[in-house]
């Protein structure tokens, strides 16, 4: 790579590259695999656990004071109280990879006071690395990303998620599909949404929605994004996405048009009806990353009756 890379951006690719060498030899032989579930359509694999080992591993020998918040292993390694969180995906797309569909990535994003600074997104089935620090543009390979230039949503290609968990809303989402369907020029679910906003922020896409997002699912492609000249936000446009469980990505153009559509479907408010006519009550103010994450955690552990909004406090940049 021709440009200067940030020291905590080079370790991330070094983590990514190596979690990428654990999924492409285990490809080659899935069968001999061990497979459980997390849930209904929920898979984890052996690849999963010894990606998200070798990730972490490599970011704490290289900065062992830092927080870690991984998708199989939540945030049991690493120091619990620190400005510093490592956002961590081993293998975002399992099920593609597991009947060998080829889309699936890694994911690895760092915040500084909740604020993503650095960001990873490694696919390894074509060795394409797309990644970004804050202020410093995107890039895939050695090739500057920008987002498309498309201003009309019926113009656009725009990319989505499925909902396949129990206990998703699905007949809100078929309402929301419908709707975008018979706005823009063509749909596409390949099923690896780090990849998806990789690919919106390469201009692949004009756009990207989806309901059901963990934080690192979401975390290194949005920074990714908006170093592409992108926006990203939940369902109303607002940029506390993270924590929402739904989020909205596009050039600016698109993007606009996309939540002009999807405000009415936002997770909020439809949860907020269910609640009535008692009020839930006010959700605490994460004071950190760290505690959004906690949050985040908690509430993911068992269905609680009614949701907890957790809004990241902004800060500036980190001091790099």
């Amino acid at each position: 790579m021709s440009q200067a890379l940030h020291p905590m951006l080079n370790i991330a690719i070094k983590a990514a590259r190596a979690a990428g060498s654990i999924i492409n030899r285990a490809a080659l032989d899935i069968d001999i695999l061990k497979v459980g579930r997390k849930g209904p359509n929920d898979f984890v694999s052996d690849v999963d656990r010894a990606a998200e080992q070798a990730i972490i591993d490599i970011l704490l020998e290289a900065y062992p004071g830092h927080a870690i918040l991984a998708e199989e292993s939540g945030s049991e390694r690493g120091s619990k109280d620190s400005e510093f969180l490592w956002i961590i995906d081993p293998l975002d797309g399992t099920t593609n990879f597991l009947h060998g569909f080829p889309v699936y990535a890694v994911s690895i994003a760092l915040a500084f006071r909740g604020v993503v600074q650095q960001a990873v997104v490694y696919d390894p089935t074509r060795n394409d690395l797309f990644f970004a620090s804050r202020g410093r543009g995107a890039f895939l390979n050695d090739r500057r990303l920008r987002v498309s230039k498309r201003t009309r949503l019926a113009d656009s290609l725009v990319g989505t998620g499925f909902p396949f968990r129990k206990g998703d809303n699905f007949k809100r989402y078929v309402k929301m599909f419908e709707e975008v369907m018979q706005s823009c020029a063509g749909l596409r679910r390949p099923g690896a949404a780090a990849l998806d906003l990789c690919y919106v922020a390469a201009g692949y896409y004009d756009g990207f929605f989806e309901m059901g997002l963990s934080p690192w699912d979401a975390a290194a492609g949005s920074l990714i994004i908006t170093e592409a000249g992108g926006l990203v936000g939940n369902f109303t446009g607002e940029s506390d996405f993270l924590y929402q469980r739904e989020l909205v990505a596009g050039n600016p153009k698109v993007y606009g048009q996309l939540v002009k559509i999807l405000a009415p479907y936002t997770r909020v408010l439809a949860e907020a009806d269910t609640a009535a006519p008692v009020a839930p009550a006010a959700a605490p103010v994460a004071s950190s990353l760290t505690d959004a994450t906690q949050a985040f955690v908690e509430t993911t552990k068992a269905p609680a009756p009614a949701r907890k909004t957790v809004r990241i406090r902004k800060t500036g940049d980190a001091p790099f």
